[in-house]
Order: structure tokens, then C-alpha cells, then sequence
């Protein structure tokens, strides 16, 4: 069987992916066709730990200008990215898979509080590991999340979901004649302004060399693909 080339990944889910056409809330059919793609990984030899964010219930930074906290508004969007995490563990194990969800504010009624070594055991076992209410800090965004995991996590590429096939110079939604870019270098990223992740994941990234692929969720197959290799979306590393 054919190996994979990145063994251990990260996974990093937008909470707007999750919500489908809608725009809001949770699909069904969004859920169960992520989780069959994390089964192919798993089924791959791949360990995976995923990073979900809460965009599709609650943004803090939406928040704040709404005249919350800014604290209490990220806080309340923490909360957001754990009822992704519960919605996504159960579509994950609907389908035979072990999971467990790990989040950086203790709520143990519902979830494991995040150690670095349980969760690195978790993956040993072949579990998918999911992490919820980010990094247990205000102002600080899921994706930077998913990029001080992987480094905690040494592994080896971060899957960036998305709804589009890569990162484009401009949107391609609105502008037909946006550029996609097939490979990009971290700083290149930072100084053209592209929306890949955010400016502190992105120097976390480039700092432990921790190579990104952005891709097109909704394409079946798409995360093996990556996993394994092909050259699929974008790829941003050094």
C-alpha cells in the first residue's frame, strides 16, 4: 500500500465550512462527508488531529464591534468551536472511528482537558483527536491555534480545508481573473496580505517549518490526496 507522505497531520476546519450553503449553524451532510474523509486518512496510515473554529455560530471579533467585551466576545466564540468539535466527534464515530475531544478550558463533563501527552498517546492509538475552544485565550484566532498545535504535536503538514481549491491574489468568487497560486513561501504570504491564516500562525508556521495545504473540501477524496502528496491546491512552505 501506497504511504502516505505526511504521517501526522493537522486538520484545521473553518466553523463556516461546517455550515454548508446556509452560511450558518451546522449540515448534516457537510459533517458526514468530512467525517468520511477523515476515515480515509485514518484507513491511510495517517494520524490526525483536527482544529475546528466556530465561525458558523459565533465570531468574537464580530462581537466586539458589537459593542462586547472583546475578551468575553472570544471567549463566547471558545464555547462556539466546542459544539463543533461535540457535532463533528459524532459524525466521526457514527462511522466506526475512535475519537476524542480535547479542549484548552477544562469542561470534563464533555471533554478531556488538553495535555500534550494524552493527546500525542491518542493518535499513537490510531484515535482521531479533535481540538475545541482554541487556545484557551482571548484574541487569539483558531488558526493560530492549529499552528501552535502542530508544533506542540511535531507534525507533519497542516490540511487547510476550505471552500475554495487554493489561495488565489484576489477573491475568486467576485473576481473571475483572480490568480491561484500553486506554491507560496511563508513570508510571501505575510507580505502580499493573503488570506491563508492569519499573520501570527503564519510566522509560527515559518518558524518551526511547518508546511500548509490549502484545498478544496468539498471535493471527495481531496485530504488523502494531500496527505499523500499530490499536488492538489496550494502549498506554502519555505
Amino acid at each position: 500500500m501506497e504511504q502516505p507522505k505526511y504521517k501526522r497531520v493537522i486538520l484545521k476546519l473553518s466553523g463556516e465550512a461546517l455550515s454548508g450553503e446556509v452560511g450558518y449553524g451546522l449540515e448534516g451532510n457537510v459533517l458526514n462527508s468530512m467525517a468520511l474523509q477523515v476515515k480515509e486518512l485514518v484507513d491511510a496510515g495517517v494520524e490526525v488531529a483536527i482544529v475546528v473554529g466556530g465561525g458558523n455560530i459565533w465570531r468574537g471579533v464580530a462581537g466586539a464591534k458589537r459593542g462586547i467585551d472583546r475578551a468575553t466576545a472570544d471567549y463566547m466564540g471558545m464555547l462556539a468551536t466546542v459544539i463543533n468539535a461535540l457535532a463533528l466527534q459524532d459524525a466521526i464515530e457514527a462511522i466506526g472511528l475512535e475519537s476524542r475531544v480535547m479542549t484548552s478550558i477544562e469542561m470534563r463533563e464533555v471533554a478531556e482537558p488538553y495535555i500534550k501527552r494524552r493527546a500525542t498517546r491518542h493518535l499513537e492509538k490510531g484515535r482521531v483527536v479533535i481540538f475545541g475552544a482554541g487556545t484557551g485565550n482571548p484574541y487569539f484566532s483558531t488558526d493560530t491555534t492549529a499552528a501552535l498545535r502542530a508544533a506542540e504535536m511535531g507534525v507533519d503538514a497542516i490540511l487547510m480545508a476550505k471552500k475554495v481549491d487554493g489561495v488565489y491574489d484576489d477573491d475568486p468568487k467576485t473576481n473571475p481573473n483572480a490568480k491561484k497560486f500553486d506554491t507560496l513561501r511563508y513570508i510571501d504570504v505575510l507580505n502580499q496580505g493573503l488570506k491563508v491564516m492569519d499573520s501570527t500562525a503564519i510566522s509560527l508556521c515559518m518558524d518551526n517549518n511547518i508546511p500548509l495545504i490549502v484545498f478544496d473540501m468539498m471535493t471527495p477524496g481531496n485530504m488523502k490526496r494531500a496527505a499523500m502528496g499530490e499536488k492538489i491546491g496550494t502549498y506554502v512552505g519555505r
